[in-house]
């Protein structure tokens, strides 16, 4: 039974012992946590391939199996409606989830995006530059180390977080642009991406109230309002953001071939899309969509 193989990488999970097996060891690497039944065929299926992974990855990874029949509640606090479902911790959150059986090509593209590599050494090494001062070194550092690996988010992650802190905000979205299609998919890839959107190398704002006050009395020129939406986004005032680019679509919804609802769409995705803001403001978006 899979509750019983014995391993230093695999171990049976419940709600006794979630919060260390689970949580802590999270915060130091990546956990996958199987959601499994012994009535369910697939997740017998599946187990070889998870026992054979977590024993390649040498102990960057740990394997937490719950069995859903004996931890209901476990299994109900999750969500868990359907064996096998793989849920990915790291840094005390699930990170990513799978549902139904998974071929090992599949599990292996979600795994790889967490577990330690060696040019995960890299990082450490460009940030020891960037901190002495030689910022050349550890821009080509970083860069020669996504042409060897072009399967470890993180390296692109910081090198654009590093332009990004040096407000070279078009040649940190260029990069992320250019990135293969399966990096593309990581959250934070996404997600930092979202937010170079709403910033340019020849952003600036120095004045906010001033530019609202002028954006009032000039209600049609939109390149204010898509100025001001940017600023808060950037501030993280999602709402009001929503509020200018509901103008811009109900002044002109085509505006730099329909602005305002790609903002709209980024936003969503920043804020998540259970958020409240997202159901306000959709039935606006499809309003003027279709």
């Amino acid at each position: 039974m899979i509750e019983t193989i014995e391993s230093e990488f695999i171990h049976e999970g419940n709600t006794n012992n979630f919060s260390s097996l689970v949580i802590e060891n999270s915060r130091t690497g990546p956990v996958l946590v199987n959601f499994w039944s012994r009535k369910a065929g697939p997740c017998l299926r599946q187990y070889p391939i998870l026992d054979k992974l977590v024993h390649e990855y040498e102990g960057r990874l740990l394997l937490i199996n719950i069995d859903t029949e004996k931890e209901i509640k476990l299994s109900k606090d999750f969500g868990i409606a359907s064996v096998p479902t793989l849920k990915l911790f790291r840094f005390e959150e699930v990170q990513a989830t799978l549902h139904g059986y998974q071929s090992e090509t599949d599990l292996k593209n979600m795994i790889e995006k967490f577990v330690t590599r060696d040019s995960d050494k890299i990082i450490a090494q460009a940030i020891q530059e960037y901190t002495n001062g030689n910022q050349d070194k550890t821009y080509d550092l970083l860069s020669n180390a996504i042409i060897e690996d072009q399967v470890n988010p993180r390296l692109p992650l910081t090198l654009c977080k590093l332009l990004q802190y040096e407000k070279r905000y078009d040649e940190a979205l260029t990069l992320l642009d250019s990135l293969p299609l399966e990096l593309k998919k990581d959250t934070d890839i996404t997600q930092l991406s979202n937010q170079l959107f709403f910033m340019s190398d020849s952003y600036v704002i120095n004045d906010i109230e001033n530019i609202i006050a002028t954006s009032k009395k000039n209600p049609n020129n939109l390149e204010l309002v898509k100025n001001i939406s940017c600023y808060y986004v950037i501030e993280k005032q999602y709402e009001l953001a929503l509020l200018e680019l509901q103008k811009m679509i109900e002044i002109k919804s085509d505006f730099e071939d329909g602005y305002a609802r790609i903002a709209m769409l980024k936003i969503f995705s920043l804020v998540g899309d259970d958020h409240e803001l997202v159901h306000k403001f959709r039935p606006l978006l499809s309003k003027y969509t279709h």
